[in-house]
């Protein structure tokens, strides 16, 4: 493992690992600590490590895990999901959203048994499966349905026909944000500011840095 340079403080970059540990938050008791490269990859790569060695070591596996927005990679959220079983109570990364007042992905209506998406006009976008950037796939409208369509300016002004990008994790993903709307989820979030509060007093009172 290598230190790297970082700017996580928002002053000067310097060379750092990250230390990363596993906390029941209802007792407060450290579980495991893993050291990584201070990128957000390697910080969740340590998160699944630490899960895994904590059940090898304890026969110990959470029902949940709370975690920041680092956390909400739709790989990881699957890896959680899928395969350990873990209700993720971890905010979804997702950039979906558009900042120029057309149609964001949330507006189209995905339909499951036929694999494709419906837009707010009722026509379809549909997908030839292929994978791009590891893990997503394009969705499109014809250019026939987009070209007459009232909609246009309000969905694609700017392109002939629309496209939607879907991860192969979207139904973990939607796991996650179905959590986000629990009251558990909140409790959760409660729970962690408490744990962050004793990392808070070790620095502070101790110079624990």
């Amino acid at each position: 493992m290598s230190a790297q340079w970082t700017g996580a403080l928002k002053s000067a970059a310097f060379f750092a690992y990250a230390d990363n540990y596993l906390i029941d938050v209802k007792f407060g008791i450290i579980m495991d600590v893993e050291a990584s490269r201070a990128i957000r990859q390697a910080e969740v790569g340590a998160s699944q490590t630490m899960l895994v060695r904590t059940q090898e070591c304890f026969g110990i596996r959470p029902q949940w895990l709370v975690g920041d927005t680092a956390y909400g990679s739709a790989p990881n959220l699957d890896w959680l999901v899928n395969t350990q079983g873990i209700a993720p109570h971890v905010p979804v990364i997702d950039k979906s959203q558009r900042e120029d007042g057309t149609f964001s992905r949330e507006n189209f209506i995905y339909d499951e048994a036929r694999d494709c998406y419906v837009c707010p006009a009722g026509k379809t976008l549909t997908t030839t499966g292929h994978i791009r950037n590891d893990d997503l796939l394009g969705y499109l409208a014809s250019v026939h349905d987009c070209r007459g369509c009232p909609l246009k300016p309000n969905c694609c002004p700017k392109t002939p026909q629309r496209k939607v990008l879907r991860s192969i994790y979207e139904p973990a993903r939607d796991v996650a944000r179905m959590l986000a709307k629990t009251e558990a989820f909140a409790q959760s979030r409660r729970d962690r500011k408490k744990v962050e509060m004793l990392f808070a007093h070790l620095k502070r009172g101790t110079g624990a840095r």
